[in-house]
Parts: C-alpha cells; sequence; structure tokens
C-alpha cells in the first residue's frame, strides 16, 4: 500500500441513508471543517412493474444536505451498479456537484452497450460523467483530500474512495457476516476480486469501512459500518487468512446459484449512462429488454 497516503487523523462526518427496496446504503459525506460534503452511491426509485420512476429516497438526502447548509461538491458512484439505479444528475440538478465513476466505465459501457444493442449514438467513452478517476487519483472535498483504490472484480470499474479515516468500498467488500460480492457479471472475475480485497485489507486496522449493500444475515439489524481489523479478523469469505484458491472456490459455486438481481436489466442502461434514462428517437423515456443476454 505504499503507493496509497492515508491520514487518519482526518474524520469525515458520514451519514449514511438505507434504501429497503434494493438494501443500498447512500452517503453523505462532509468534511469537518467546512460545509463541503460529496454523495457516495445514491439511488433513484424504479416501480420497475408499472415502469414508474421517483425520487424519494434521493429527496431525503437533498432535504438532509438543505437542512444542514452543506454545499455537494461530488456525487461519487463506486461502480455500475446493477441492483439500483443511480439518482446523480437528479441531484446534481438540484444541489450541483460533479460526478465520477472509475475510467474502466469504458470497459462496462462497451460491453453492455453491446447487450442493451445500443446505436453509435451511444458514448462509450465515459464522456456521460464529469471526472473519470484512475488507481491512485486524488481529489478534494473542502478541506479534506480523498483518493481512489482500483478494486476490480465485482465489475471492472469498482473503485473504493478514501477520505480520511472512512473508505467507501461499494460492492468489494459486506459486512464481515455478509461476506463478498458476486463476480459472475459480464467482465467480473473471483481471482481479481480477492486480489482487491487484499488491496483494502492493507489498509490500517483501524480504517472505517463503509457498505454498499447489507441483507442483514440472520435476521439482524441492518448495518453498513465496520473496520479493517474487523473484516481481517471476521469476514467469512476472507477473513482469517484465507486463500485465494479457497475465496475463487467458495465464490464460483456460490455465483452459479445466485439469480440475477431484481433490477439488473434498468440499472445497467440508466447507471452506464451516469443515472440518465435511455429515450427513444421522439425522446421519450425507454428502457430496453434483452432476452436470453444476460
Amino acid at each position: 500500500m505504499s503507493a496509497y497516503r492515508t491520514n487518519m487523523s482526518v474524520r469525515p462526518e458520514v451519514k449514511g441513508f438505507f434504501d429497503p427496496q434494493t438494501n443500498t446504503i447512500s452517503y453523505v459525506v462532509k468534511d469537518p471543517n467546512s460545509k463541503a460534503c460529496a454523495v457516495v452511491d445514491s439511488v433513484m426509485d424504479i416501480d420497475y412493474a408499472a415502469g414508474r420512476i421517483t425520487f424519494e429516497h434521493a429527496d431525503e438526502i437533498i432535504d438532509y444536505v438543505k437542512q444542514n447548509d452543506l454545499q455537494v461538491e461530488w456525487l461519487i458512484e463506486t461502480h455500475v451498479h446493477a441492483d439500483h439505479l443511480s439518482a446523480a444528475p437528479y441531484i446534481q440538478e438540484k444541489l450541483g456537484g460533479k460526478i465520477g465513476i472509475g475510467d474502466k466505465i469504458t470497459v462496462v459501457q462497451e460491453t453492455f452497450g453491446k447487450v442493451f444493442n445500443e446505436g453509435t449514438e451511444f458514448q462509450r467513452d465515459g464522456s456521460q460523467f464529469d471526472r473519470l478517476f484512475s488507481d491512485g487519483d486524488t481529489y478534494e472535498i473542502g478541506t479534506m483530500s480523498a483518493f481512489v483504490i482500483h478494486t476490480p472484480g465485482h465489475t471492472p470499474a469498482c473503485m473504493t474512495h478514501v477520505i480520511g479515516d472512512a473508505a467507501f468500498v461499494g460492492d468489494t467488500l459486506f459486512m464481515p457476516d455478509g461476506g463478498s460480492a458476486r463476480a459472475d457479471f459480464p467482465g467480473g472475475d473471483a481471482g481479481t476480486l480477492y486480489d482487491s480485497i487484499q488491496k483494502i485489507l492493507q489498509l490500517p486496522d483501524d480504517m472505517r469501512l463503509f457498505m454498499c449493500h447489507d441483507y442483514a444475515p440472520g435476521g439482524r439489524e441492518i448495518k453498513w459500518e465496520t473496520t479493517v481489523g474487523e473484516e481481517k479478523a471476521h469476514n467469512i469469505h476472507v477473513g482469517g487468512g484465507k486463500t485465494k484458491e479457497e475465496f475463487v472456490k467458495f465464490r464460483t459455486e456460490r455465483d452459479a446459484q445466485l439469480a440475477m438481481p431484481r433490477l439488473i436489466i434498468p440499472s445497467l442502461q440508466v447507471n452506464m449512462r451516469a443515472g440518465e434514462v435511455p429515450t427513444d428517437e421522439h425522446g421519450d423515456k425507454m428502457l430496453k429488454v434483452p432476452v436470453n443476454k444476460l
């Protein structure tokens, strides 16, 4: 981890917002020395059966930002989510800020551009986003300096964002009793995911880790914060010194039993466009359903 310089003396204020429909946690991450903040992994609500999009979850975040007189500088996507739709452009319209994602979004766009039979008008260069991050890149949130670690395996574009003593891991890790995310989507790889998790586990043991999802295994209450030390010691998939071979065998067998996420078809189309819903030739918002492609 010598390439990454952590600053554990900076402790951002982190407010989590749980969406029970998708088991997603979004975050407002505030600079303790200013009103500057970032929004991480926001959610746009969809009634898929009715084809209806609303913004209750995003409005909760917007209300929180306004009530606390915060200034949104960044809207961070840890990856192209397959289980919920991003509300980044909606929040950006209301509050400002730049939308950022990992630069391997271009790989995701190329892969799923084919799956959804997108035409040449769909740009596959990541230009829908304001900033594309490469491994080790830094950015500022008020007086805080953040940096990114490329952590692929779940998807090619997954990034972990480290802000002071807090790291936002996306779907790379779950809580210790939840393990890790699947690695069988196009562009995913279990061995690569294991290597990415090791990057996170080399951060300081008291680094706070914030999850993008929690599914309350065993019926416990929803949780989304742990530490590197807790994951190293107790994560059921990679903790306690489990080898890469053990992980790949388990993850591959487990993934073969999993159904596709309920919202994968709308999520991918929207999220690879930075949260914008695609439109047809008349300008009407429209989603496609590819048959036998996923």
